[in-house]
């Protein structure tokens, strides 16, 4: 089985193709200010990255037409269920539409129907686990006030990833698992897993939780209404606050997580070394909170994501939650290696085929 994944970013397409589970190659595509300052919306994108891939492919020597099918990265469409989705024209709509917002990975279920499409595979245009996944149970929707409901918006994509992996590595069902999965990237999202469910989980984007390399995370509520009518701060200034320009970057001018812990721990940086503790503080903190929703009955840990390569961060972690379940280190997100994974068990039957309706 041949596929074709495809990961829209800001500044980037990363593009693979997959035989079966295998990486024949992964390839980041980059796109310059001066190619992408034509275009107003996001959305107006579309053709350009889309010829930036054909071209790719076909100076590489691969034929569209050897495809299987193509999966792209979900946008941000109605909160769904997780799992894999077949692109069908409600989906294309709403990612045109950017029915939550304008985001690059809107652009991932279009271009890989349209390939698909070119490559005679259109039933088996599909996404994966988008940033939209909503599973939370009843009582996790209640923030404190009816106008504020919280949002399930987290790394659903490598958290299912990583959580049916474990399943797998440990003759498993993920369906009859409960585990705490940690994603630590730019945003850091804490998911707890019941019965392959999401049923609890911090808004990493602009909401709660640990703050992050450029996140802010939970605020002061008062403090921060304050802030918002001292007159002091536009809309988009105290939004940038939240992501952007929170976390690291707000205490140290930095997003980068590795610089972080070079000056907390190799340089003697004292404002670093509580900024990288303090993160890590709240990440063990919010772990914690969600083991007393299954009584304390958790199967796993798992801690992923680019910033699960830091030894002093995942050390300080696992002894502080160890005593609520084993901890298992899965460092690194290869979204590339989820969504292929995701189409491959998908039409092996392993795993549900959804449509969005």
């Amino acid at each position: 089985m041949q596929i074709l994944s495809i990961n829209p970013g800001s500044t980037s397409t990363k593009i693979a193709v997959y035989e079966d589970l295998n990486p024949v190659f992964v390839q980041n595509l980059k796109h310059s200010t001066e190619e992408l300052s034509p275009f107003n919306k996001i959305i107006d994108q579309y053709d350009f990255r889309k010829k930036v891939i054909l071209e790719f492919l076909e100076k590489n020597g691969v034929d569209v037409h050897s495809f299987d099918a193509v999966v792209g990265r979900g946008g941000l469409l109605k909160p769904i269920p997780g799992g894999v989705y077949r692109v069908n024209q409600t989906m294309i709509d709403d990612l045109k539409k950017g029915l939550q917002g304008e985001h690059a990975s809107n652009l991932g279920g279009l271009i890989a129907y349209e390939i698909a499409k070119a490559a005679g595979c259109e039933d088996n245009a599909f996404i994966v686990d988008p940033v939209v996944v909503d599973e939370l149970d009843e009582l996790a929707r209640f923030s404190g006030h009816p106008l504020l409901p919280r949002r399930s918006i987290f790394h659903a994509l490598n958290q299912k990833a990583v959580a049916r992996r474990f399943a797998r590595e440990h003759s498993k069902n993920y369906n009859e698992l409960t585990l705490i999965v940690v994603h630590l990237g730019g945003g850091i999202s804490v998911g707890l897993h019941k019965n392959g469910k999401v049923i609890e989980v911090n808004n990493a984007l602009d909401g709660d939780g640990p703050f992050s390399p450029e996140r802010s995370g939970s605020l002061p509520v008062g403090d921060l209404v304050s802030l918002c009518y001292s007159g002091k701060y536009e809309l988009q200034e105290v939004k940038k606050m939240i992501t952007g320009k929170g976390g690291f970057v707000a205490y140290l001018d930095t997003n980068d997580a590795y610089e972080v812990e070079i000056r907390a721990l190799e340089k003697n940086d004292e404002e670093a070394r509580k900024v990288f503790f303090a993160m890590a503080y709240q990440v063990a903190r919010e772990i914690g909170s969600l083991a007393p929703v299954v009584s304390g009955k958790v199967d796993a840990i798992l801690i992923t994501g680019g910033m699960a390569r830091s030894k002093p961060l995942t050390e300080y972690l696992t002894e502080h939650v160890k005593f609520i379940a084993p901890v298992h280190l899965y460092p690194g997100e290869d979204e590339m290696q989820a969504l292929s994974e995701g189409v491959y068990y998908g039409i092996k039957g392993e795993i549900e085929i959804k449509e969005y309706k």
